[in-house]
């Protein structure tokens, strides 16, 4: 069986505004995308599905961001899922598509029947923003609350941004007749924006935590409220299925507020990991370091979590005492 027909909205995040004062949002289809991310793990269902929702959050927040920026979200728990991270790069020119990766780190033997969310115990979720070399990465975090990581992820903007944001997401295994099964994921995120530009915080995440329904009132919060109601209609088939293109469901929760859409970004599985970027990271390392890290074989290796890319490495060419005629 075959993957299935690619969906020209597959793997696309599309941004639109409503015909109401700072009102923008952007809908996501993932589908090869997730498929490229979750067939370099066997991750249990439980964990597959964090990592999907995960995934979806990073497509539709990243697609904020500048070029050549990168987007991380990360999870960090005391939960048997310890860790789950992802990175979304911004195209590096206009017209090319962003790549966004992913991984979890879990104890398997601690996962349980419950939620997904369940999986995850008391810790943080967290949104860092790397502008380039030369810049300080701007990070904000949010306790792990709510139910859920789009959850989290609305706090993280009402407490860190004083933005109020809301995703409505959908994320399964889809068995259509023909194809094999896989994952497909599509979600929508509302935001209120401020006059002020996003992304600038305001506070650490520690603290009273607010919600969107702070920080909007008077006429704005009528406007905030009404658009959210009409977005509780969406169906899951609307957010994933392969017949309803992502316009035709705008125009269909929004089209008394007249959404104009501007032109989707394309996303694709990819990694940065490379053989030269594991020797930097092994270049603070002495010779005696690299001695015990070397197998019996004679080699060090080094695997990527993201990709799941094995390297292999002659000792004498890695670390800050390497022999420079032999790492030629």
């Amino acid at each position: 069986m075959t993957l299935g027909t690619k969906i020209a909205w597959d793997d696309t995040v599309l941004p639109f505004q409503l015909d109401v004062p700072d009102m923008r949002g952007r809908v996501a289809r993932l589908d090869g995308v997730l498929d490229g991310i979750l067939r370099q793990h066997e991750y249990p269902p439980v964990v597959e599905a964090l990592v999907a929702e995960m995934a979806l959050l990073t497509a539709l927040i990243g697609q904020t961001i500048s070029l050549r920026w990168k987007l991380s979200l990360q999870v960090q728990s005391k939960g048997p899922v310890r860790m789950i991270a992802t990175d979304y790069y911004a195209p590096e020119h206009e017209g090319d598509p962003a790549r966004i990766r992913a991984y979890a780190s879990f104890d398997r033997d601690r996962l349980s029947d419950g939620a997904p969310f369940e999986q995850v115990g008391e810790g943080y979720f967290a949104i860092l923003i790397d502008q380039g070399s030369g810049t300080q990465p701007y990070q904000g975090i949010t306790p792990l609350d709510g139910g859920s990581l789009s959850a989290c992820a609305e706090a993280y903007f009402a407490q860190s941004e004083q933005l109020p944001t809301r995703f409505s997401l959908s994320f399964g295994r889809s068995s259509e007749p023909g194809t094999r099964e896989h994952w497909r994921a599509g979600g929508i995120m509302l935001q209120h924006m401020p006059k002020a530009s996003p992304f600038v915080a305001s506070g650490d995440g520690e603290g009273q935590i607010l919600t969107a329904d702070d920080l909007v009132d008077g006429e704005s919060g009528e406007n905030w409220n009404r658009v959210n109601i009409l977005l509780d209609t969406v169906e899951d088939l609307e957010l994933i299925g392969p017949s309803v293109p992502p316009t035709d469901l705008l125009v269909r929760l929004f089209h008394e507020e007249q959404p104009r859409v501007y032109d989707s970004q394309s996303v694709r599985f990819g990694c940065s990991c490379s053989e030269d970027r594991v020797r930097q990271s092994l270049s603070i390392y002495s010779a005696q370091d690299i001695a015990k890290m070397t197998t019996d074989e004679g080699v060090v290796t080094a695997d990527c979590q993201f990709c799941s890319a094995h390297y292999v490495l002659d000792p004498k060419t890695v670390g800050f005492e390497a022999d420079a005629d032999e790492s030629d």
